[in-house]
């Protein structure tokens, strides 16, 4: 199969063939549909953080199953599904107090002992997030997938194994926003607008969408946003401060930032909770005024959304389908999978929300 290979941090990927294995028991093949552009990638290539070498990327992902292992019940060929990256064992200590997307057991995963699952010329190539996606397949255990109604467009449904489940889910299950609660959301890429997007399905009162593009905080406010702030026009946190009277109840960091996080809290009111959702880079030090604390003030991460996936996924859906959830928006270019280098490049240089590469199917 063809796939995008990472061989080094600042080089650009390279289209390559790659082998990859049948199904083992727990195992299902899922022929891609359609994969997104993700900062999260971004900032393996960039080198921000680190990954083995070679390795194919790529984790928002939505496909249809192509084959299935022994012993594997949840779903069978012609399924339509979504991949998540966080991959739950099920019986682990995190995934039964109910928090299976911190799940760290290795068992989902093939032991070293096994023949890998992806490989070139009878070397192994890295599994990225147990997925890797920038590829014509993926070959992922079963509690990597959700099933989905085939009616979903499969270009839109990727979308919604990251940049959706992590931006609404930090919303609606890490901060668990109140009905009327002011908020806002530094970043208007996919993760910033599915924040945003989140907020207002959850019933937020007031919106506050911050970027430094003003295309994205016009789109922002298709996606709910009541309020925008060019961050290039004005410092964020006095904008935010003067428009609330104080500060928001919530802040929601979606961008990555050791810069954008410490602002996200300077902008919160007593009370108040930064939950930070973007990849901060590894070795990064955040500084928050520890007198703040004393204002009962949060700050806090989000992994995934904290998400349930098989439960926030399948209700993403039907809210895409309802016309509440907007995905068509989001997506600014569809691409092949040699067109993935200029993909990461608009990306860098903030010009576009999503783009997503489709595959023929």
């Amino acid at each position: 199969m063809k796939a995008a290979l990472f061989r080094e941090p600042h080089a650009p990927l390279s289209i390559e063939e790659v082998q990859i294995d049948n199904p083992r028991s727990r195992e299902v093949l899922v022929r891609t549909a359609a994969v997104g552009v993700c900062h999260s990638d971004l900032h393996y290539i960039d080198g921000l953080y680190a990954t083995p070498a070679p390795t194919i990327l790529g984790h928002e992902a939505a496909g249809i199953v192509e084959k299935v292992g022994s012993d594997v019940h949840y779903v069978k060929p012609g399924d339509h599904v979504i991949s998540c990256l966080s991959v739950f064992c099920g019986h682990c200590h995190h995934c039964t107090t109910g928090r299976p997307f911190i799940c760290e057991n290795p068992e989902t995963a093939r032991a070293a002992t096994a023949p890998p699952r992806l490989s070139q010329d009878g070397a192994p190539v890295h599994q990225f997030y147990n997925l890797s996606a920038f590829a014509e397949y993926m070959l992922v255990h079963e509690h990597a997938l959700v099933k989905i109604r085939p009616d979903m467009p499969l270009d839109r449904a990727a979308l919604i194994g990251c940049a959706v489940t992590t931006g609404f889910g930090a919303v609606t299950n890490t901060a668990q926003i109140e009905i009327g609660a002011t908020i806002a959301v530094i970043g208007c890429g996919g993760i910033g607008l599915s924040a945003i997007n989140g907020a207002a399905i959850a019933g937020a009162g007031r919106i506050i969408a911050i970027d430094l593009n003003d295309g994205k905080l016009q789109t922002a406010r298709q996606f709910g946003a009541t309020d925008t702030v060019n961050a290039a026009q004005a410092d964020p946190v006095e904008a935010v401060r003067e428009m609330t009277g104080g500060g928001v109840a919530y802040a929601f960091e979606a961008i990555g930032m050791k810069q954008t996080t410490e602002q996200a809290f300077r902008m919160l009111a007593t009370g108040g909770m930064a939950t930070v959702i973007g990849m901060v880079p590894e070795g990064q030090m955040v500084e928050i005024e520890a007198a703040e604390l004393i204002n009962d003030k949060v700050l806090r991460g989000s992994n995934m959304g904290s998400n349930r996936f098989r439960v926030d996924m399948p209700n993403y859906v039907e809210f895409y389908l309802d016309g509440k959830l907007h995905l068509d928006s989001m997506i600014s270019r569809r691409v092949g999978l040699a067109d993935i280098n200029a993909a990461f490049a608009e990306m860098k240089r903030g010009e576009i929300a999503r783009s997503v590469i489709t595959f023929d199917i």
